[in-house]
């Protein structure tokens, strides 16, 4: 049983992070509990030939209780998260909130043909009878203000890594030109420029189809510059790969990328770079060999003011 204990037995008694049987966020929980100072327990996981899970959770839990789970690769997790909420419950823990760092099916927030599923509604739905507050980074949110808003009756609470990133691109290319890939992304971008004074420029996007896009600079003054290639979110990484490609087309001296959620699912890292890329930078939000910025500091600060 893994324990980080710096803080007083107070807040010990009051407090307990929980955290899956994952390397991954098991380094993550070790730091987040260190951070304040509270102690970390894991979820056992025991996995039966039919592909059904057991697990275990701490025999008697404390008043407040956290539970980080990660949700890339959802329909393996989110089976497990939901059971392990329930029984946080059964186990004492009167208030259960969900640390997330990247939260799936937000892309899917409205019908946009007759009879699809609103993903990101029915998610919310199902997080919000489980949990009395969710924390996650970077949201795929585009038309609702607020994760409240996903999240009836509950607290949401959406961080945003692009301060950090952008502040981290500026240490590693002075005076770099920061791009949007597509107009969803310039707001995002906006705020990593701002925290990093540095310039920005946000690209049009045509998208056919999940791995066939086009990306125009619209006039972004690249010619020249070092560019940086920002995004929330790296999937199939052909975004990042046509915008790439289209700065050095337009003169840019050099291209990197940085993200907050390093998916890139199968080819994807190898298209990125066949594009053109130098390097590519992400949060940790997502396991990935690009980890370079941790939202450790982000999620504490979050904790706090959601606990007091």
């Amino acid at each position: 049983m893994d324990r980080s204990r710096s803080g007083g037995p107070g807040d010990r008694a009051r407090c307990l992070l929980l955290v899956f049987d994952d390397e991954h966020e098991r380094a993550m929980g070790r730091a987040l509990a260190h951070a304040l100072g509270w102690p970390l327990d894991v979820v056992r996981r025991h996995a039966f030939p039919d592909g059904e899970t057991r697990l275990t959770l701490p025999p008697a839990l404390p008043p407040e209780v956290v539970l980080l789970r990660g949700l890339q690769d959802p329909n393996a997790k989110l089976t497990e998260l939901l059971l392990a909420a329930a029984g946080a419950r059964e186990l004492g823990a009167d208030g259960l909130t969900l640390i997330c760092p990247y939260l799936a099916y937000m892309r899917q927030d409205m019908a946009f043909a007759p009879g699809e599923v609103v993903s990101q509604r029915h998610l919310g739905a199902l997080l919000a009878q489980a949990f009395d507050s969710v924390i996650t980074v970077d949201p795929h949110l585009h038309r609702v203000a607020t994760l409240d808003e996903v999240l009836p009756g509950r607290r949401g609470m959406s961080l945003s890594a692009a301060p950090m990133l952008g502040r981290f691109v500026a240490d590693r290319v002075p005076g770099a030109l920061l791009l949007a890939p597509d107009e969803e992304a310039g707001r995002w971008v906006r705020a990593a420029a701002e925290a990093a004074a540095l310039d920005h420029a946000v690209c049009l996007k045509e998208r056919r189809g999940d791995r066939d896009v086009s990306v125009s600079l619209h006039g972004a003054p690249v010619r020249g510059r070092a560019v940086v290639v920002l995004d929330d979110v790296a999937s199939t990484g052909r975004t990042l790969a046509a915008a790439a490609r289209a700065a050095l087309a337009a003169g840019a001296a050099g291209v990197d990328v940085a993200v907050t959620h390093a998916l890139f699912v199968g080819d994807a890292f190898a298209h990125v770079a066949a594009a053109g890329v130098r390097r590519v930078w992400s949060s940790d939000c997502v396991p990935h060999a690009s980890n370079a910025v941790s939202v450790v500091p982000l999620l504490a600060g979050a904790l706090e003011r959601v606990l007091g």
